[in-house]
Order: structure tokens, then C-alpha cells, then sequence
């Protein structure tokens, strides 16, 4: 502990986000370049506490050695930080960028006072390692015999693959869409994370074994029997992929989009020509309404603004969360409190007010008499979000977008297979060993526990790495 008494000197200082005024009106990542003396001294914040909850269960999912590299930062031990936070995250600049920070929720020093900036010391020493030239390929230095495919190339998939491979194994690693990084890629937006990112990791990756096949839609272009035989391993990790979708009248019909199909659109848009080939659902100059909260619905927001949409609304079915925690909310716990993401704060400044609407429901989506979306009825619920009668409203809308979440995976691989699946639709794996019903199949992550952080995507894919390759050579030195 480099300053025993510095979480009494100094306050909690966040990075700041570009200036929302400017930032949107690009796809550029929405965040500062790094003060090192700023970070420094939030390094100093760290209590290093007897327990660190913060790489507890109710802290990082990975178990970040997080009070050992705030320490090393603050005694200007950059390098020694990075080991540190590669010894438990494969990709800490993902995760510095995306993750919400359950590590902050459970600091210790957040019980009685603003908790460390910890994902901003994660983002800053994997930057600063990669801007040094300290994060190079590292090739396993023998090979076993044993062969293992991964399908999907989300942060699970990725994550697995660079763990097997350090372990020796040959890795192939199938991904359906004509890009590499799943979620990583199509499902986060640019101004979140730069796409850059992703293909320089997977280019490491690729330097050091890994085989990346594009466009290999397993189940479908690519015979999943054939991958069974020709491997001694194989593990799904298709990410959960079927939104949950709005069941109201009217649903059917242009103009109302899952948020995904908006995103994943506008991003290879994007990518593929800066938007100019037209390929993607516009919001320009459009009436837009996005179904739901959380960080896609958020996603949703930032592209629409970067679009330049006419008006913007979005609907959250519960009420505002309180300001601090509640009394069944405590520490070291997730945080259930009122917090204005980049996309609130962009359309705050753009239209003048939070785009966010409390305790509403959706009842019926309005269309004209050709079928083009007219606008949506909503009527406001109550705590236990029953319909609170005549308070039925009206809004005008060109565009809605859903984002209510995720159900499950797709099936069609299971069920070619004829492969298990829990009563939520998720492929039947056990966290203790990630086996599927199928011999040599396993799945980890999204597709087998439902929709959750990529945090902990990454964890479950090293995770079921270490299981296979107990399961292949007898025992294991992953971690």
C-alpha cells in the first residue's frame, strides 16, 4: 500500500467523456485521453483492504487483482500493473471500456465514501501497455496433438481460444458474421468501443496460433457433426441471440426494429463504407422511440443521435431508481441508483432534457391506413407495475426500436444435435464442467446461463478452457 492514508486525502476523480456537444456528431470513442497524474493519485484511493471485495463474488466476475495494480500505478509501476491485470483478464481493454464496474459497487471504501476509479485504472494501464509495446504475441512453445473448435467469437469464444491455444492446443475459432469479435464488434457501437481494438487483439491472437474462420455459420454453412468428429473438443459459445420482442398489436410492419438489427446494421455500415452505402436503418430526421433501458437501449440513444434523429424518447417499464442505494440494496451489492449514461447525457444536450420516460408499458403500436408506422399507445403502471387506469397516451413516432433484452441462443445446432437445454431455452451445461449432453461439446457463457456482462462472458470462457483441457490431458495448469 503506496499511501496508507490516501483515501482520506483525496476525492474520487472520474475521466472524463469528450464533451457531448461534439462527440456527437462522430463515431469516435467518447472518451479523453488518459492523465497519468490523475490516476496516480486515484491509485492512492486504494485501501488495500484485508478483503477486497472489489474481486470478490459481488466484485469483478474475473477477479481482477485489482488492489495489488492500483498499487503498482501508483508507485509508477506500469509495466508490473499490466501483469498483473493480464494474469486474470484476457482482453482489459474491453472490459475498461464496456464493463459497468460491479468491482466498483463492492470497494470497501465505497460504504462511506465514493468507491476507487477502478475501470478507469483497468482501461488506462492496457492502453498505456499497448502504447509501450509491452503486449506482444507470446506463441505457446509446444503443441499437444489435441484440437479444439470454438464456435463464436464474442468475448467467451475469444477468451477460451487464447487459453486453450496457451495451453498448447490448436484452436479454430468459427464465427458467422463476416467480422470477428461477436458482441464486441456489431453489438457495441464504435463510440463505445473502436473497433481497432478488437482487431488488434484478435490479430495477437492470431500471431500467437489461434485460426479465425469468417462467414462459418456453424449448423447451417458448416456441419456441426463434422466439427465434433474432426476435434476433440468443441464449445459453443453463440452468445444469446433471440431478443426478447414486444407482443402488442400492430408489431408487424415497417418502422419497428430490434435494437440489434439497428445496431449491428448501422455499425457495419459504418465499417464498410462511413455509412455511405445506405445499408443500415436511418434515424435521420426521424421521430425515434426506443423500448427499454439498460446499455443497448443506451446504444440505441448514442446512434440515433449520431444519425440525427428529429425528437428521441425511451420508455423504461420500472420506476426512476432512487439517488442512493436502498435499504434492500446494500454493499457490497450492484447499485440500483440513478445514473445518466453517455447516451442520456448527448440526448440531454441535443434536446434539452433526459430522454428517459419512468413507469410506462407499451400497449399497441399505431399504424396508418398503408401500414406505415403511425405512432405507439403507452399507459403508466404502478410500483408492482399494474396499468394505472386513464393515463392511457399517444406518442408520434417514425422509428421504434426495442431492446428488451435477450431470451436464449438460437437452436439450431442443439437441435441438429439433439443436445439438451435448460427451462429457459439455454444449452444444459454445468458451470462445475461446461459439459453439454453431447459428448465433447461444450458451451459457456450467454448461450448457457442467459444474457449477462461481457465480463462475465470472458470469465466463463476461461473457465470452460481450463475444464477441456483437464478433461483432455488428465490436468490442468490454467488458471
Amino acid at each position: 500500500m503506496g499511501k496508507p492514508t490516501g483515501f482520506k486525502e483525496f476525492d474520487r476523480e472520474v475521466e472524463p467523456y469528450r464533451d457531448s456537444s461534439t462527440r456527437v456528431i462522430d463515431f469516435k470513442e467518447i472518451y479523453t485521453p488518459h492523465n497519468e497524474q490523475l490516476l496516480v493519485t486515484q491509485g492512492a484511493r486504494c485501501m488495500d483492504c484485508g478483503v477486497p471485495f472489489c474481486q470478490s463474488e459481488s466484485g469483478c466476475p474475473v477477479y481482477n487483482l485489482i488492489p495489488e495494480w492500483n498499487d503498482l500505478v501508483y508507485n509508477g509501476r506500469w509495466e508490473d500493473a499490466l501483469d498483473r491485470l493480464h494474469k486474470t483478464n484476457n482482453f482489459p481493454e474491453f472490459t475498461g471500456r464496456v464493463c459497468p464496474a460491479p468491482c466498483e459497487g463492492a470497494c470497501v471504501l465505497g460504504i462511506t465514501s465514493p468507491p476507487v476509479t477502478i475501470k478507469n485504472l483497468e482501461c488506462a494501464i492496457v492502453d498505456r501497455g499497448f502504447d509501450e509495446g509491452w503486449v506482444v504475441a507470446n506463441p505457446p512453445e509446444k503443441r499437444t496433438g489435441k484440437s479444439i473448435a470454438i464456435i463464436g467469437s464474442g468475448p467467451a469464444g475469444l477468451s477460451a481460444a487464447a487459453q486453450l491455444n496457451q495451453a498448447g492446443h490448436s484452436v479454430t475459432v468459427y464465427e458467422r458474421a463476416d467480422r470477428l469479435g461477436g458482441l464486441l464488434m456489431y453489438g457495441i457501437p464504435n463510440m463505445k468501443l473502436e473497433k481497432e481494438l478488437v482487431e488488434r487483439r484478435v490479430q495477437l491472437l492470431r500471431d500467437e496460433g489461434v485460426v479465425f474462420k469468417v462467414n462459418a455459420d456453424v449448423g447451417r454453412n458448416v456441419e456441426i457433426k463434422a466439427l465434433i468428429d474432426d476435434n476433440d473438443a468443441v464449445l459453443l459459445a453463440t452468445g444469446a441471440t433471440v431478443a426478447r420482442d414486444l407482443p402488442v398489436p400492430g408489431r408487424e410492419g415497417p418502422g419497428v426494429h430490434l435494437a440489434m438489427e439497428f445496431l449491428t446494421a448501422s455499425t457495419k455500415s459504418l465499417l464498410d463504407s462511413n455509412l455511405e452505402d445506405g445499408n443500415y436503418i436511418s434515424a435521420k430526421d426521424k421521430n425515434v422511440i426506443v423500448i427499454g433501458g439498460g446499455d443497448t437501449g443506451t446504444d440505441c440513444i448514442g446512434t440515433s443521435l449520431r444519425h440525427s434523429c428529429k425528437s428521441l424518447v425511451n420508455f423504461e417499464l420500472f420506476p426512476k431508481p432512487p439517488e442512493d442505494r436502498a435499504a434492500n440494496n446494500p454493499w457490497p451489492l450492484w447499485p440500483r441508483i440513478y445514473r445518466v449514461d453517455y447516451g442520456h447525457a448527448e440526448a440531454s444536450e441535443v434536446f434539452g432534457e433526459d430522454p428517459r420516460t419512468y413507469s410506462i408499458n407499451s400497449k399497441e403500436i399505431l399504424r396508418n391506413e398503408d401500414g406505415s408506422l403511425k405512432g405507439i399507445l403507452t399507459i403508466e403502471v404502478d410500483e408492482q407495475l399494474k396499468e394505472i387506469p386513464g393515463t392511457e397516451k399517444t406518442w408520434e413516432a417514425d422509428l421504434i426500436f426495442i431492446s428488451m433484452g435477450f431470451l436464449n441462443p438460437e437452436h439450431y445446432i442443439n437441435e441438429s444435435l439433439g443436445m439438451e437445454i435448460d427451462g429457459r431455452g439455454n444449452f444444459l451445461a454445468n458451470k462445475s464442467d461446461y459439459r453439454t449432453s453431447v459428448e465433447k461439446v461444450y458451451a459457456a457463457a450467454d448461450c448457457r446461463r442467459g444474457q449477462d456482462l461481457v465480463v462475465r462472458a470472458i470469465n466463463e470462457g476461461r473457465e470452460a478452457a481450463r475444464e477441456i483441457d483437464r478433461d483432455l490431458m488428465g490436468s490442468t495448469q490454467l488458471p
